[in-house]
């Protein structure tokens, strides 16, 4: 009988949180991925790596979501529950209401897991993926980096400045500055290039100028100046500025206990002494750990929906207010875990605001179904 109604409840938690999880993070996806669109039309690269790129940001998503995610379907699984009358008959064929807040509380543990599943292995991992195809990306379109009237720095290193395209596809008065050494094919060292016309090569890899000149600055400062009819710029395997150093939340979970372990001394980027460093190492090892803790204190609070209500007149205020309970918890779990990284009192206060507060909550609601059935 037990086994049935734990099933039923689950499938029904289940399906709410399955359903709240993926609608909320198709909508933050969609947004997400309009604000990536930069990488096509400012960085110049693919939508091949655009979309593969924004693919690998899900795990991310719906690692922030979970929580929330968990805290709206135990309300609805509740809510529904107690519409159709089920509970009701539950507690009225004498099921303690103490087996279904170990239920949900059980449920919650799952949820936790899967979370810390998430926050320590899967997304650190596609987001380090999805940082190395923009290590490994090629600029590919060339079109990108001219821009009627505006000085383009999408490559590093690289400035270019194109008057007007006409309407053939012609670029006029075109404007080249080379300071990084990129255009290696025209010198080894900085050049400027001007030329009154130029075009695109149908593959997009090419750019052919038109009545020029280059200005090269050799060794010795001087300035040799080379003028020409037609020159072709190969511009296939340019890269782009993006962003290409690993983040802290795109760093292994084993690299990061590993730097902690070895007192901060490392040779990789997220892995020095510097303070800055130390802090954002903590936080985000706080980050993977300690949210997923809050979880089974969600799950606690909602259970209070399980309480007798005489007063019909506030019985639809209780949801939103626990409801607004369980949204404040994790708004000051994710406010605490932002200073937490400061010092050990932080850390230990992030930690102890969960596990003082789990225990504390569960003998309140022993002790309030325990009065419910001393009533009856």
């Amino acid at each position: 009988m037990k086994k049935t109604i734990y099933k039923y409840f689950f499938y029904e938690f289940l399906r709410y949180f399955t359903v709240t999880l993926f609608a909320f993070a198709a909508v933050i996806w969609t947004i997400q991925a309009v604000n990536f669109l930069d990488l096509v039309t400012d960085d110049g690269h693919a939508f091949r790596t655009y979309f593969f790129y924004s693919f690998l940001t899900t795990p991310k998503i719906l690692t922030k979501l979970i929580p929330l995610s968990f805290l709206i379907a135990s309300i609805l699984t509740i809510l529904k529950l107690e519409k159709d009358n089920e509970l009701i008959i539950l507690w009225t064929s004498g099921l303690n209401k103490i087996y279904i807040v170990n239920l949900f509380f059980c449920m919650s543990l799952i949820i936790m897991m899967l979370q810390i599943l998430m926050t320590t292995i899967i997304t650190p991992n596609s987001l380090n993926h999805s940082r190395s195809l923009l290590k490994e990306a090629k600029l590919q379109f060339i079109p990108s980096l001219l821009k009627e009237k505006q000085f383009n720095d999408t490559v590093k290193g690289l400035t270019v400045f194109v008057d007007k395209k006409n309407e053939n596809g012609i670029y006029e008065n075109i404007f080249i500055r080379d300071d990084g050494k990129v255009l290696s094919q025209i010198s080894s060292s900085s050049s400027t290039i001007f030329a009154k016309s130029g075009y695109v090569t149908q593959d997009e890899k090419n750019l052919v100028l038109m009545n020029g000149n280059i200005q090269k600055q050799d060794p010795g400062n001087a300035v040799k100046i080379i003028k020409f009819d037609k020159t072709t710029l190969n511009l296939s395997e340019l890269t782009t500025k993006s962003t290409k150093e690993t983040k802290i939340q795109e760093t292994p979970t084993l690299s990061i206990i590993n730097c902690m372990l070895n007192n901060y001394q490392g040779v990789a980027r997220n892995c020095n002494q510097s303070e800055k460093s130390i802090r954002d190492t903590k936080i985000e090892i706080n980050k993977r750990f300690g949210m997923p803790i809050f979880v089974p204190l969600i799950s606690l609070i909602t259970c209070f929906l399980f309480v007798s209500r005489k007063e019909e007149k506030f019985s639809g205020l209780d949801r939103w207010v626990y409801g607004l309970i369980g949204a404040l918890i994790l708004i000051i779990s994710e406010i605490s875990v932002k200073y937490s990284g400061n010092s050990i009192n932080h850390t230990l206060i992030y930690y102890l605001i969960p596990l003082i507060l789990l225990p504390l909550i569960y003998l309140i609601l022993i002790k309030t179904f325990k009065y419910e059935n001393l009533r009856k």
